[in-house]
């Protein structure tokens, strides 16, 4: 057997010099991040020298736990500072700031080209917001007992499936504001929910390290995938409905993976992609048109974005955002980008180049 080893070796910390001025719109940063491209046999790692990127407006003013793209041209988040913000990343600018929470926002949900969208809480709330409607809550949904840690909303927006830390989902009817459903598995601490495109199924993960997959209709548990070494922190449903991914929380590269999961058929696990160091906290499936091949992207508390390989595993490409602190979600945000939120530098606008093989840039950060 061949054993293949490298280090990589850290750069000492170098002093950034950033200068700001005082003015709304774009400003200028000197902020530099590092780049791994990974070749097709996984021996050679090479460096890539970095651009510099624009620093826009900033979304928050403190961590940013959510992100979620409304269209192609919006996003909107969520974070410590209790604030929900629709942004046009795009131009640079706030569209909109909504206030409503008494606590840290754990999760933001919304219909892609919907106007409306939905903000969990540590206050044991979820709100509904009209993105051209009142800066008050146009729904309030009240009735867990503990942080709520996942939300879900139907494809057609006529339902809203909400868990939380209590062991508890509900179903809620999105015009009424009423609770329709209640279901509670014991130790079963939610920590995301995804809704399955065209069905009335939701995909949750838990600290029980589990991944389940629920019935809206009366809202039974139809299946349990095998279950984890490690507590599941997240998952995304492909666009076809066909496959699922989950992430597992870790240290020291233990754990701190994404799992590929076969969801129509056999219900087993497909693939692994590991790499990361620390817990991974973010995962979506990647549009062929952006990286023009079956792959998917995975957001870390390492500080790093990685893109692999859907079919094989392989890892295809490493972006590290150094000085970002944990980085809490990731977002499609069109055809050629993609947007993470990090605990200490807000959210970051990341590009697909394809100039030189697929390689992942920072182009601005909000």
């Amino acid at each position: 057997m061949l054993l293949l080893r490298h280090r990589l070796h850290r750069a000492p910390p170098q002093k950034l010099l950033c200068r700001f001025r005082a003015m709304m719109g774009k400003l200028q940063s000197k902020l530099k991040h590092s780049t791994y491209k990974y070749r097709p046999d996984a021996v050679i790692e090479e460096r890539i020298q970095t651009r510099a990127f624009q620093e826009y407006s900033p979304a928050h003013v403190d961590a940013v736990s959510a992100v979620a793209a409304l269209d192609s041209d919006l996003c909107v988040s969520g974070g410590n500072d209790k604030t929900v913000v629709a942004y046009n990343w795009k131009t640079g600018n706030v569209v909109r700031r909504f206030q409503g929470h008494e606590h840290e926002i754990t999760k933001i949900a919304c219909v892609y080209r919907s106007k409306q969208f939905f903000s969990a809480s540590r206050d044991r709330k979820v709100l509904m917001w009209d993105l051209h409607g009142s800066s008050q809550p146009s729904q309030r949904f009240s009735g867990h007992a503990m942080a709520v840690t996942g939300v879900a909303v139907s494809p057609d927006s006529a339902q809203l499936c909400t868990g939380s830390r209590d062991n508890t989902l509900l179903l809620w009817d999105v015009g009424t504001g009423q609770c329709v459903e209640r279901a509670s598995v014991s130790r079963n601490l939610v920590t995301h929910l995804c809704w399955v495109p065209r069905e009335p199924y939701v995909l949750q993960t838990s600290e029980d390290k589990t991944v389940r997959l629920w019935d809206s209709r009366g809202l039974q548990v139809a299946h349990v995938f095998p279950t984890k070494q490690h507590i599941q922190t997240y998952c995304e449903v492909s666009e076809d409905g066909h496959k699922c991914l989950s992430c597992s929380n870790g240290f020291g590269g233990e754990g701190c993976e994404a799992t590929l999961w076969d969801l129509r058929q056999t219900r087993n696990r497909i693939c692994e992609y590991k790499g990361h160091f620390q817990t991974v906290a973010s995962c979506v499936f990647l549009p062929r048109a952006l990286a023009w091949m079956p792959a998917v992207a995975t957001s870390s508390h390492d500080c790093t974005v990685k893109i692999w390989n859907q079919d094989t595993g392989a890892c295809l490409f490493t972006l590290s955002l150094d000085g970002s602190g944990p980085l809490t979600s990731l977002a499609v945000g069109d055809t050629t980008s993609l947007l993470c939120a990090s605990f200490s530098r807000g959210i970051h606008l990341l590009r697909v180049d394809h100039s030189r093989g697929l390689e992942l840039r920072e182009v601005a950060a909000f």
